[in-house]
Parts: C-alpha cells; structure tokens; sequence
C-alpha cells in the first residue's frame, strides 16, 4: 500500500486535503495519515485518513517511534512540515530508506544551513542574492530589524527605530541578530514555491505576493509573474541537495527593484495552498517521482497569475468527543 505520512500537521487542513486528492487520483485505496503531538486538537489531523500521536521530535525515542509507525501501517512516503522536524528528519533519510520509506526533504547539510540565519546569509551571497546587512552590537546604525538566527514564525522579532527600544535584552541575547531594516513601505515582500526534483533541478517557481500575514503565516497574497523570475531562476536552476518544496522569501525595493533575500524555509510553507490552487501541483509531483518512480518532472510555467488568496477562519466539528 503506497499510503502517505504527513507529520506535525496541526492546521495544515488543505495540504491533507491536496495529498488526500492526488493520491487517490492515483491510488484510490491508498490512505494518507497525520502525526501531531496533541493530535486530538489539531484540525489537519481531523480531516486526514487517520491519525497518531508522537512525542515531540526533541524525545530520545522519536525516530524508533516513526519507524515502527510507519512500518505498521505500510506507509511509503513521509512530509514533514515544520522547522523544529527538519534536522532529525533529515538525519535519517537512509535509515528509512533502509525500510523502503522516502522522506521528502533536502540533505541534512542543507537543515544546518536554513536552521542558522547567518549561514543563510551566506548562501545568499554565494549565489549572488542580496541580503540585508547585518551590524555588531557595538558598532550599529538604526532602524534595526532584529531576529534570532533560529526563529520561525516572527518570534523574537523587533522592528527597532529609536534607541530607548533597544533594551539590554537585545544585547545579552546571542542569538539575535541585529539588520539592516528593510522598511515595508519601501519594499514588496514575495513568498516564492520552489519545486525540486529528486537531481535538484528547479522545475517551478511561483512568486506570491504577501499582502497581509498573520502570526507569520500569510494572511492575504497574490501570485505574480514578476521581472525576477528568470533572474533568479539562472541562480538557483541546480543546487545540490534541494528536493520537493522550497520555500524562498525575497523583498524587491520599489525604487531601485534590487532584491533582498530574506530566508529560506526548505519545507511547504504556510501559504502554499495559493500555488496549489494556481495549478503549480507539488503534491502530484511527488506521488509521481517517489511514488510511481517517474524519473522526469516536466518544467511547469502554466500556473495561473494574479490569483488572490484572501483566507478565513473555518471549522472543524468532531462529533462525540470526551477527552
């Protein structure tokens, strides 16, 4: 049975509900399962196949855990979706490999990069992408934006325009970094899909257009087919050890349109349901390279441009529930 395993899945309701779509396009007696910590409480778990609960991914017993899970319930392909998962995850790419199972993921070298902002600051400048210039403590220029070198979701996050907001917090802390501020007003926020095959060639790239977020996740956006597409593009076409979903934040200043890359998250992020709804089909893609062994995935250009995505808050009811 070719069933699918998407962890930490809490309210990624349509990305389980895409899988669940493509793979029984496929597959029809094919299941797609979640994992969650608190499984009983995340929504994307409800609407899933079936679900189980796993200790989080920092328990010493967490992969022994995964493998007998997906062992048990003849699972062939895992998706992981959150930051904290990706170096554990990535670690063990062989061992359930071993057991015939693939994780969508890139190369744990890859983890280690994205998991350090300062190391992504670096491959930005390797591959000739702008980055905001970052200050010491002791020698720096306001506005500042400060951020942590491995935060997610805007935690720890400081928009710093007078020096009576730096407070001694700013400094003591060594994981925050203190940047060049990019100011909002000045510059255009892009959410870019990337979609890598199993050689790590690009073969989509979908720019969404962040026009309102919410708790770091995009709120309201717009797919666009922007002047820096091929630009980037011829930038990152190959890049060794990227597979599936990339996720690429860029600002474009409104003046000059020199682009700034912000970071990168080597997972689905948040907003991709957009891409998906414009035609760019990650899911399918994957069922057919991991699953079906299709050994080549067409570059796709045809997605649909100036969608708008304008989200809300939906329900989830389950019916006789005690806890």
């Amino acid at each position: 049975m070719s069933n699918i395993l998407i962890t930490s899945a809490g309210r990624r309701v349509s990305l389980v509900r895409f899988f669940k779509t493509e793979l029984h396009n496929v597959f029809p007696n094919a299941k797609v399962f979640t994992t969650d910590a608190n499984p009983d409480y995340a929504s994307a778990c409800r609407v899933s196949d079936g679900f189980f609960k796993v200790p989080r991914v920092t328990d010493a017993n967490y992969i022994e855990i995964l493998i007998k899970l997906v062992l048990d319930n003849k699972i062939k392909l895992i998706i992981p979706t959150i930051d904290t998962e990706l170096l554990i995850l990535s670690q063990n790419i062989e061992t359930f490999k071993k057991i015939g199972v693939d994780i969508v993921i890139s190369d744990f070298e890859i983890m280690k990069v994205f998991r350090d902002k300062r190391l992504t600051h670096q491959f930005f400048e390797k591959y000739s992408i702008n980055c905001a210039k970052e200050f010491t403590k002791d020698n720096y220029q306001l506005p500042l934006y400060i951020k942590p070198i491995d935060g997610s979701r805007s935690v720890d996050n400081y928009i710093i325009k007078e020096q009576c907001q730096l407070t001694e917090y700013h400094f003591s802390n060594d994981k925050l970094m203190f940047l060049e501020y990019l100011d909002h007003k000045k510059h255009v926020e892009f959410t870019i899909d990337l979609y890598y095959d199993k050689n790590s060639d690009l073969k989509c790239f979908v720019p969404r257009e962040r026009i309102e977020v919410r708790d770091g996740e995009v709120n309201k956006a717009v797919t666009k087919d922007t002047f820096f597409i091929p630009e980037i593009w011829d930038k990152m076409k190959h890049i060794d050890g990227f597979r599936g979903c990339i996720t690429l934040q860029v600002f474009v200043n409104n003046d000059t349109q020199k682009i700034f890359g912000i970071e990168i998250n080597p997972r689905f992020g948040g907003g991709y349901p957009l891409s998906y709804l414009a035609g760019a089909n990650f899911p399918k893609w994957i069922i057919q390279e991991y699953l079906l062994e299709e050994n080549s995935i067409p570059v796709y250009n045809d997605w649909e441009k100036n969608l708008m995505m304008l989200r809300y808050d939906d329900e989830i009811l389950v019916h006789n529930f005690n806890h």
